[in-house]
């Protein structure tokens, strides 16, 4: 058994030590983990062994001989252990920092990825399967996703911007009847925010409705929201500004009120809550992004959350190519009569695999993403408490700058998982936002504008079809004057002194 012989070989090199001895008639394979490893567990492998991976002295090779009497899957599991466990010693020699922070080197981005060795044991653990699409890890995804927000449905996508487009185009499904979102139709958002909020309301031939925010939490004016609506008016599309809620209540009441559709953009809000309850699951539907900046990361890819089974069969459909059918990868006959369907003016019986309700997309997500996912959704209630920790410690350092600074307030009923710091030079200052905004980046402190300041005036809103409701006062004041810093999990405590403390410097010169 030469295969065999080599992986024995291949763990002797690399983990120098494997004994095989009589266990009940059993066999009990004990391999040595070096010092850096987590490997301090015992895995099963068939039904009848075990992988018992624990710290044990060198034995020569004479005394492992009956390892080669172990069945194949038993063999796999062992190689695959032992590749994940040089991934770790791989993470912990080039991956790992262990560098302290000095203030004439360190660059404090305003966000990033955070992670150790179980996102990258992850990784390669999926990429061993080799099943590149989606596959065991999204469904684990999908599922710890789903309990962890409280819904029912979560469905994996490539980006927060593809999760909005499902997001919204899912409404759009004849599935909907009168309900459905036509052409025409007007939906209320505001401009103050990210491009992909608003772009898939253009992109299906709606009307974005533009109202105005409110300075210091930068969601929308709700009381100018009612007056808004019309009898083109069909739903709600606002995301909750830099993990700030914006009044859930009141929004679901009125558009309970002219029976609206809400989506909840949560993208910047993974973990904030509204009265008591998670973000993103009062609205019809929820949307998250998991690009590097935002609360967890897969590098990239999104998630699109709800309680409704038809709203979920319909965004399932458009991200997958917009097919009727709901088998997933690999099964052919969830319906059991794949060849029974009359759909259209197809022929009967033509299959339902290859049968599409929707003109839809290919937005799905890889499986080596989702394996990413798994272990950083682990994380998410410790990053939670760090961006707020780092939050509150910016706003007690700054808080005696409250004449310069419109400082950043929480809407009432919330407790905002921070997507950074935002601050709006208040009228009348002795300084230009670019003048403060260049001076802390020259001191390696990265900022970041609110997104797009003011949608319409951005080059490719300049020929879409909109409607403003009343003036956009505040939205051109954050063009002007509004930026932010970092509280990501990945500054400590010394890093945002150092950020209060360049801050300070630069106004209290001035």
């Amino acid at each position: 058994m030469s295969r065999p012989g080599a992986i024995v070989e291949m763990k002797i090199t690399t983990l120098k030590a494997v004994v095989v001895e009589s266990m009940n008639s059993k066999c009990k394979v004990v391999i040595e983990a070096d010092s850096n490893s987590n490997l301090q567990n015992v895995i099963e492998v068939t039904s009848n062994f075990k992988i018992d991976i624990a710290k044990v002295d060198y034995v020569s090779s004479s005394e492992i001989k009956e390892i080669a009497d172990l069945p194949q899957e038993v063999y796999e599991k062992l190689s695959r252990a032992i590749i994940l466990s040089k991934v770790e010693d791989f993470y912990y020699s080039f991956h790992k920092s262990d560098k302290q922070f000095d203030s004439a080197f360190t660059q404090l981005s305003y966000g990033g990825r955070v992670y150790d060795e179980k996102e990258m044991r992850s990784l390669v653990d999926s990429s061993l399967d080799f099943w590149l699409t989606a596959g065991r890890y999204n469904k684990q995804f999908e599922q710890q996703y789903a309990s962890y927000l409280g819904v029912r449905y979560s469905l994996l996508t490539n980006s927060g911007s593809s999760a909005n487009l499902l997001a919204f185009s899912a409404l759009t499904s004849p599935k909907l009847g009168d309900r459905r979102i036509q052409q025409g139709d007007e939906v209320i958002t505001v401009a103050a925010g990210f491009p992909t909020t608003v772009t898939p309301i253009i992109q299906n031939g709606a009307i974005p409705v533009f109202l105005d925010v409110d300075l210091g939490t930068y969601n929308i004016i709700v009381d100018r929201v009612e007056s808004a609506i019309t009898p083109k008016t069909k739903a709600i599309m606002i995301a909750h500004t830099m993990g700030n809620p914006f009044e859930l209540d009141k929004i679901m009441e009125i558009a309970n009120k002219y029976s609206l559709w809400v989506v909840e953009d949560n993208c910047d809000a993974l973990g904030s809550k509204f009265d008591g309850k998670l973000t993103g699951t009062y609205g019809h539907i929820g949307t998250s992004s998991f690009y590097p900046p935002h609360h967890m990361t897969m590098g990239e890819g999104g998630a699109v959350y709800t309680n409704d089974p038809q709203l979920k069969m319909i965004i399932e459909s458009f991200r997958d190519w917009g097919r009727d059918c709901w088998c997933p990868s690999g099964c052919d006959n969830s319906c059991k009569k794949r060849f029974g369907w009359e759909l259209g003016t197809l022929p009967y019986g033509y299959d339902h695999k290859y049968t599409y309700s929707h003109i839809g997309y290919n937005l799905r997500v890889t499986e080596m993403q989702a394996a990413i996912g798994v272990e950083q959704l682990k994380k998410v209630p410790s990053f939670v408490k760090a961006r707020k920790n780092n939050f509150n410690q910016l706003l007690e350092g700054l808080k005696d700058l409250s004449d310069y600074f419109i400082l950043p307030r929480a809407t009432e009923k919330s407790d905002p998982s921070w997507f950074g710091f935002i601050l709006t030079l208040r009228d009348g200052v002795p300084f230009t936002k670019n003048e403060i905004v260049q001076f802390l980046e020259s001191n390696r402190i990265q900022t970041r504008m609110l997104f797009a300041g003011n949608l319409i005036r951005q080059p490719a809103f300049q020929n879409a079809n909109y409607r403003i409701h009343g003036d956009l006062t505040n939205t051109d004041k954050i063009l002007k004057d509004t930026f932010l810093v970092g509280v990501y999990p990945g500054l400590t405590s010394t890093m945002i002194d150092y950020v209060i403390t360049k801050i300070r410097e630069f106004v209290l010169k001035k």
